[in-house]
């Protein structure tokens, strides 16, 4: 096991592995811009490091600033918890060479399953179900050929850049007419917001929620999976609300997709947490994307399934195998996590600024991820979310009661935040029959 782990990253996450680390008896190190200074988990860690001023270029995307914190103060791992570097290849790689470890799967993977083209194979060899497509990139100097792969997919498709991620980068196309036209563009803006043109086409599903499945493999021939998630409320294609584990789902198309994934977790020696992500409609799964990280999401399933999902991943990044077989997960109960924005709840402008005064909720099944606190100014350089609110209960309705009454107790003065528009989604007639698409909060909003 590892003696002193650096924490690559900031916010509740940096908190969340801090805690881990804690609990494990291993020391930590925290980075952190210039801003950064007074968040809670720089506060409490063993060691702490300024690795640049706040834009996140020039400190939490900083590589070889990250690698000489590590020198400098012995550690032994770097934990990237999610966003920043988290899927970066190259700092994997460049972790791996300077003699540390990576806490997560090693560089090829993180290349092969962050090129879209190249994770769809891979998910089809291993027998994962995904969208009807292309089956590669589109030749786009080929024009009958794109015209005869779009009749064969059947309108409308959708054309996604193969390097895009976090809703960018994507088109959907309904006629032939707009096909050519729309495949150059999003070539154009997949060239100029990630490097690469590469793109290619799938079915366009119409009305589908997006359901997720969590894995933890040790890439020693042993894999397992916690469940699945519900993350269909999006805005932007931005997550807001989540569940575990998602209603409406028949046991058999479940259990047969999630040992899919768990098949093909061994069959590319998949190493530490990883999220397969899948659009559902009319009982199929479609994979659309591996995560090869922790989520923000994770909560969830770690209140259904009791297992601490960032000790499991230190711990197989460490060498160890498993420590679970599959027969050891059960899913008791329901969860919902609330992501908290410091930002307008109309407009969604983001709302830096002073706490005045912080208050958590509590009570039973109750979960608060945050490193808030009263005096805390949250800084206009990063992304917006401060908080996480997790419920758990022996029914989806429990749960559902516990996160009303829990947005209902938190105050947090001296900012604008979206708790206002959680607390009408959690009351919501439709979202609490269960199973919205990932369309309904947009027109929800639109009305």
């Amino acid at each position: 096991m590892f003696d002193k782990i650096l924490i690559a990253n900031r916010g509740e996450i940096a908190l969340r592995v801090l805690r881990a680390c804690k609990e494990m008896g291993i020391k930590t190190v925290a980075v952190h811009s210039q801003v950064d200074r007074d968040l809670k988990h720089v506060r409490l860690a063993d060691e702490t490091v300024c690795i640049g001023p706040n834009p996140s270029t020039k400190s939490y995307l900083n590589i070889p600033a990250i690698i000489a914190a590590m020198e400098v103060t012995d550690a032994e791992a770097v934990h990237p918890g999610y966003g920043f570097l988290s899927e970066n290849a190259d700092f994997a790689e460049q972790v791996r060479n300077s003699g540390f470890t990576f806490i997560g799967p090693d560089a090829e993977t993180i290349r092969m399953m962050g090129d879209k083209v190249s994770a769809i194979k891979a998910m089809k060899v291993a027998g994962v179900p995904t969208v009807p497509g292309s089956d590669g990139p589109l030749p786009s100097n080929d024009r009958d050929k794109c015209l005869e792969i779009g009749r064969r997919v059947g309108y409308p498709v959708i054309i996604k850049a193969a390097a895009g991620g976090g809703g960018r980068g994507m088109r959907v196309v309904h006629t032939e007419a707009s096909l050519m036209s729309s495949i150059h563009i999003t070539q154009t803006e997949a060239k100029a917001a990630f490097g690469d043109d590469t793109v290619y086409m799938e079915k366009f599903l119409q009305n589908p929620r997006h359901v997720e499945i969590q894995v933890m493999s040790d890439g020693q021939g042993s894999a397992i999976h916690l469940g699945d998630r519900d993350c269909s409320l999006q805005r932007r294609h931005q997550k807001v609300l989540e569940e575990a584990p998602a209603p409406g789902i028949p046991d058999d198309i479940r259990a047969e997709t999630a040992q899919a994934c768990v098949n093909a977790c061994i069959k590319i020696g998949y190493r530490g947490a990883g999220t397969f992500e899948f659009l559902y409609e009319d009982g199929n799964f479609y994979f659309i994307e591996m995560n090869t990280r922790i989520q923000v999401e994770h909560p969830v399933s770690e209140m259904v399934t009791g297992v601490d999902l960032i000790k499991e991943q230190i711990r197989v990044c460490s060498g160890e195998k498993l420590s679970y077989k599959q027969e050891d997960i059960v899913i008791r109960g329901h969860s919902f996590e609330c992501r908290i924005n410091a930002e307008d709840p109309r407009t969604f402008m983001p709302s830096p600024g002073t706490i005045k005064n912080f208050h958590a909720p509590g009570g039973l099944g109750v979960r608060v991820d945050s490193h808030l606190y009263s005096g805390y100014t949250v800084p206009p350089n990063y992304d917006s979310m401060i908080a996480k609110i997790i419920t758990h209960g022996e029914t989806r309705e429990v749960a559902l009661d516990r996160m009303r009454q829990a947005l209902d107790e938190t105050v947090i003065e001296g900012i604008r935040t979206n708790i206002p528009l959680q607390q009408d989604l959690v009351r919501d007639s439709e979202f609490r029959k269960g199973g919205v698409n990932i369309h309904y909060l947009e027109k929800k909003l639109s009305l």
